[in-house]
């Protein structure tokens, strides 16, 4: 495995008023390394998340991405974010997406990558329809495909099986272990217990806004004193009660 950081977040938290979203949070995410962020709803994954994307200002610390601090040019250049709601522009075509994407990153003879991941991802016959008629999980589809279609250093996933069947999602699986594969770093926050602890290299745990876990599944394992074949989901239930 890689060891070169691309994501670093040293004691950031975020406040809505007297409320902290997020808490005195630090992790970090390798070159060549699939992070789980896990926890229940509310600990505060999706704001720390949007915090990384460089959508939400941090109320304290710092985050950088491939060592530019969030909301630059150079760590935005360097960021993917799927978000768990698939926003698109309806009147927009999931290929316009994808050409929007190139236009707004400068790619170059990019068509050809496109057309493989729309097939890939079951879009080819939905390639000029409008956004707006599309499912739930096609939409998700589509903004998989811009993602992947950017090649950033830092993938941040929110939920990303959210409303996608399950040929979908062994194929976005197929592409996260080979993202992993090519070098890329990745964050995907779940629930999904089961399809994150086959491939995650770590997970880390969140509850009310603050890091309460994190390793390797053996080191959870071995921190709280379970079984060597504790699956993830009964370490987390184990970590969170």
């Amino acid at each position: 495995m890689r060891t070169e950081e691309i994501l670093h977040v040293q004691n950031v938290s975020k406040m809505y008023g007297q409320l902290a979203a997020v808490q005195d949070v630090s992790l970090s995410v390798r070159r060549g390394e699939i992070v789980g962020l896990l926890g229940p709803n509310g600990a505060g994954k999706s704001t720390l998340i949007k915090c990384i994307a460089g959508l939400l200002r941090v109320s304290d610390g710092t985050i950088s991405v491939d060592g530019f601090l969030v909301r630059t040019p150079e760590a935005r250049g360097s960021t993917g974010y799927i978000p768990e709601v698939p926003s698109l522009y309806d009147l927009l075509t999931p290929w316009e997406h994808l050409q929007f994407i190139a236009l707004a990153y400068g790619l170059q003879n990019w068509e050809a990558q496109a057309t493989e991941l729309l097939e890939q991802f079951g879009l080819s016959d939905k390639r000029d329809a409008f956004s707006g008629e599309l499912s739930k999980g096609m939409r998700q589809k589509v903004l998989i495909a811009c993602a992947l279609l950017h090649q950033p250093s830092l993938y941040l996933f929110d939920e990303p099986t959210v409303g996608l069947d399950p040929q979908a999602q062994r194929e976005l699986t197929r592409q996260l272990l080979r993202l992993r594969d090519d070098g890329h770093a990745l964050l995907v926050s779940t629930h999904i217990l089961a399809q994150i602890e086959p491939i995650a290299d770590r997970a880390i745990i969140m509850s009310h806004g603050r890091t309460i876990a994190g390793g390797t599944l053996a080191e959870l394992r071995e921190t709280f004193q379970l079984p060597a074949d504790t699956p993830l989901e009964d370490v987390f239930l184990q970590v969170t009660e």
